[in-house]
């Protein structure tokens, strides 16, 4: 588990009996234990002063929102929280909110309140995500084009590794109801690179790829590899990207929910589901009679209940 899921896990138990002792302390005494020990610089003196003053707001902020509240630069911030310990900002901002939610709460002893209001809250942070997604959506034109070079691509490559596989396969699984030649890769490395060298050779032009954080270097080592071949890129990621755009032909953003101990995806689910129905406009005639198929395969052979 990396150094910012045993924070959110520190942070965001659930489970009866899983507060740790920490739990027990006002909020501003674990506010300031963060603090202690450390030696912190009149900048991040600055930043640490701002969260004492400000923290039920704060603790929710974006590191480019709290870097212009404080009047210091983003990696001022980061620096602040390797300082503290934290692999970067969204780990320490993990242990931030719940102690915001607690003196929000009131008192730390309505544990089962608190508890609730963190699951509310990363319910409410992808209700964030979604609305983002919509806003993207609002200009449907993009997605539309996108789901028409998708389409014409044959075969079509989907790519995604480690935490991003799960959203690869459910796209290629999808995909392959409405599209005649879909290939997952789910693996880095050489055998990323020989399926998508075996992709451009026989006719494929485009590779759909997920990126979640933590980015992975291979991934990226994917993404250059399928642009040496030839292929152009289409990457569904989240906003706080680096490297990994400059690897991609067009980039598709979407909001993971990180305020739980694993992240959520509802919003590059629902991104995933607008390029399929995108992809399945592009060709109306072709979709409906592979779905047509797909179905009477499925009743003959009994797949479904």
């Amino acid at each position: 588990m990396s150094s910012g899921q045993q924070a959110r896990a520190q942070a965001a138990a659930i489970t009866p009996g899983g507060t740790p002792p920490e739990q027990e302390k006002a909020p501003a005494d674990r506010l300031l234990a963060l603090f202690d020990g450390h030696r912190l610089s009149p900048g991040q003196r600055r930043i640490a002063q701002y969260l004492i003053d400000h923290l039920t707001e704060a603790a929710f902020l974006s590191i480019t929102e709290l870097a212009e509240r404080v009047g210091v630069s983003q990696p001022s911030v980061t620096r602040f929280a390797s300082s503290l310990g934290f692999s970067g900002y969204p780990a320490l901002r993990d242990v931030l909110q719940p102690i915001a939610l607690s003196a929000v709460a009131g008192t730390p002893d309505s544990k089962e309140q608190i508890r609730q209001n963190e699951l509310q809250a990363a319910v409410d942070a992808e209700i964030e995500n979604l609305e983002n997604v919509r806003r993207l959506l609002a200009d449907t034109n993009q997605v539309l084009e996108i789901g028409r070079e998708l389409a014409r691509s044959v075969p079509l490559t989907v790519l995604g590794l480690r935490i991003s596989v799960s959203l690869a396969e459910y796209f290629a699984y999808a995909a392959r109801r409405i599209h005649p030649d879909v290939r997952l890769v789910t693996r880095g490395g050489s055998v990323a690179y020989d399926a998508l060298l075996q992709c451009r050779a026989a006719g494929g032009s485009w590779v759909l790829a997920f990126a979640m954080p933590r980015h992975a270097n291979e991934t990226l080592a994917a993404l250059r590899a399928a642009r040496s071949t030839g292929l152009k890129v289409v990457l569904i990621t989240d906003p706080t990207v680096g490297p990994l755009v400059e690897a991609a032909d067009v980039v598709l953003t979407a909001g993971t929910g990180s305020r739980l101990v694993f992240d959520s995806y509802a919003a590059p689910g629902m991104l995933s589901a607008a390029l399929l129905q995108a992809m399945a406009d592009a060709d109306p005639e072709r979709t409906q009679a592979r779905l047509e198929q797909y179905e009477q395969v499925a009743d003959q052979h009994g797949f479904f209940l």
